[in-house]
């Protein structure tokens, strides 16, 4: 009898998305190898632009008291999950890109004269503070989410493995290692994290975590 591949992701999956893994013939393990913690906001002025890098910004910003105020200006952001949670929340999302430096570039040539608040993680890269800088644009960063490590023990052989950051990938290094595995990563920055570990990386089409487990599912057909 063929024995099952098994899966295992690197954050809990919602039902619907473990779902399309089990259906397709697949075991599957889930932790949590990253904790997040929203942080409460206290805006310094009122801004011109609202930037978003990812959901979890968004989510921090809807949990605050603020965000009836901040829906009646408009944002930017990185990724189409991003863009889709805004909008369902009312905002009004004049640009989006699915990386920071695809976004960078407009920034710079369409929003220099805007007064920005840019929403982030504690583990962000330098990518959109930089643009910003080089071209003297004004902007106030809020750090609204923590990014914490919580590394769990895989016990299990695992056939694949689907990360989702790079700091999922630092929390999962912490307790256990990839040697044979095929890994599946939600774009090419948390494959850069990869590097000198393994060359077996297969990279979403786009950055959400259903296109991560597509990727996988079509690997192994």
């Amino acid at each position: 009898m063929k024995k099952e591949t098994c899966i295992l992701s690197t954050k809990k999956l919602r039902s619907n998305q473990k779902s399309f893994l089990l259906n397709a013939g697949f075991s599957v393990i889930e932790a949590d190898f990253i904790k997040i913690s929203l942080l409460p906001l206290q805006l310094k002025n009122l801004p011109d632009l609202l930037l978003f890098t990812s959901q979890n910004a968004v989510e921090s910003v809807l949990n605050n008291e603020k965000a009836n105020d901040l829906k009646n200006i408009p944002a930017i952001c990185v990724g189409s999950k991003t863009r889709k949670l805004l909008e369902e929340n009312d905002f009004k999302v004049l640009e989006s890109e699915e990386y920071a430096q695809q976004l960078a570039p407009t920034i710079q040539e369409k929003y220099s004269k805007e007064h920005i608040a840019f929403f982030a993680g504690n583990i962000r890269r330098n990518t959109l503070p930089e643009a910003m800088q080089e071209k003297d644009i004004s902007f106030d960063e809020y750090l609204v989410y923590q990014n914490d490590e919580s590394s769990v023990k895989i016990e299990a052989k695992t056939d694949g493995i689907l990360f989702y950051s790079p700091s999922g990938i630092k929390s999962y290094l912490k307790q256990n290692t990839i040697t044979h595995q095929m890994c599946f990563c939600i774009g090419t920055t948390t494959a850069d994290a990869l590097k000198g570990i393994t060359e077996n990386i297969v990279i979403a089409n786009e950055q959400t975590v259903e296109n991560v487990i597509i990727q996988c599912i079509n690997y192994y057909k």
